[in-house]
C-alpha cells in the first residue's frame, strides 16, 4: 500500500500510457503489424545510444530516432510496395546494428529494460496529454484507418490519402512506443502494444470489442504488474509483461472452453 501511496502519479501516468497502448494495438493487429511492435521500438536504439554519448536526455534521442524511423518504413513501403511489417524489420536490423555500435551498455542497460525512478509532474501532465491524444486520434479515424487496412485500392476510390494516413499511424505509432519507453525500455515496450491486442483477437467478437478488451487487459497488467513490482522489489517493466503474458496464456483455455 506504501508502494502505491509513494507513486500514484506514476500509477496514473502507467494507466493512461496502457489505455493508448490498447487502442493502439488493436489497430496494430489488424494491420497485421503486431510482430512489428516490438522492433520497432528497437528503433529507439540508435538514438538512445547518440544521446548518451553526447550528454543529453536519452528519452529525446529516441524520439528523434523513431521519428526518423517511422518516416523512413513509409518512404520506402510507398516505393517499393513491400509491407509495413517487411520493411519494420530491414530498418530495425539497420537500427540494432548502428546502436550496438555506438552504444554503451551500462549508460543503456535502464533505457533498454526500463528504471523507473520517479516522475514529475511535468512528465504526468505531458504522458496524459499525449496518451488522451493518441486514443483520440485512432478512435477518431478509426473508419478511415480499417477501411485503408481492409480494402486500400476502395479507401482511394473513396478520396482518402491512404499514404497520408499510413504516416499518420506510423507517427502514432512511435509516440506511443516513446511514452512508454521510460518505464518499459526498450526491450519491452512493444510487448505492452502485442499481448493486450493479442488477447483481445482471442476473445473480442467485434473490433470494438477486440480494443475494449485490450485495454482492459493493458490497464490490468499494468496495475498487477506495479502491484508486483512493490510486493517482491522487481523492476516495474518486466513485472507489467509478465503479468500480460499471464493474462494471454489464460485467455487461450479461456477461448477453449467456449
Amino acid at each position: 500500500m506504501d508502494f502505491i501511496t509513494n507513486n500514484i502519479a506514476y500509477i496514473i501516468l502507467a494507466g493512461a500510457m496502457a489505455i493508448a497502448s490498447g487502442v493502439l494495438g488493436s489497430f496494430a493487429v489488424m494491420r497485421k503489424m503486431a510482430l512489428a511492435s516490438d522492433p520497432m521500438s528497437h528503433i529507439a536504439l540508435p538514438g538512445l545510444g547518440m544521446a548518451v554519448v553526447i550528454g543529453i536526455n536519452p528519452m529525446l534521442g529516441a524520439g528523434v530516432a523513431l521519428l526518423i524511423g517511422a518516416i523512413i518504413v513509409w518512404a520506402l513501403e510507398r516505393k517499393t510496395g513491400i509491407s509495413t511489417e517487411v520493411m519494420i524489420g530491414v530498418t530495425f536490423s539497420l537500427a540494432l546494428a548502428i546502436g550496438s555500435i555506438i552504444a554503451v551498455e551500462e549508460d543503456l542497460i535502464d533505457n533498454l529494460l526500463g528504471n523507473y525512478k520517479s516522475t514529475t509532474g511535468s512528465e504526468l501532465i505531458i504522458g496524459i496529454a499525449v496518451s488522451a491524444m493518441i486514443v483520440i486520434f485512432l478512435l477518431a479515424k478509426k473508419d478511415e484507418l480499417i477501411l485503408t487496412i481492409l480494402s486500400p485500392e476502395l479507401a482511394k476510390t473513396s478520396g482518402l490519402n491512404t499514404n497520408r494516413i499510413n504516416l499518420y499511424f506510423l507517427i502514432t505509432f512511435v509516440i506511443t512506443i516513446l511514452v512508454g519507453l521510460k518505464y518499459l525500455g526498450v526491450l519491452l515496450m512493444g510487448s505492452l502494444i502485442i499481448i493486450p491486442a493479442a488477447v483481445g483477437k482471442q476473445l473480442g467478437r467485434s473490433f470494438k470489442s477486440m480494443i475494449s478488451i485490450s485495454v482492459a487487459v493493458s490497464i490490468a497488467s499494468v496495475i498487477a504488474g506495479i502491484y508486483i513490482s512493490g510486493r517482491f522489489g522487481w523492476e516495474s517493466g518486466p513485472s507489467i509483461i509478465i503479468a500480460a503474458a499471464t493474462l494471454f496464456f489464460l485467455s487461450i483455455f479461456v477461448r477453449k472452453l467456449e
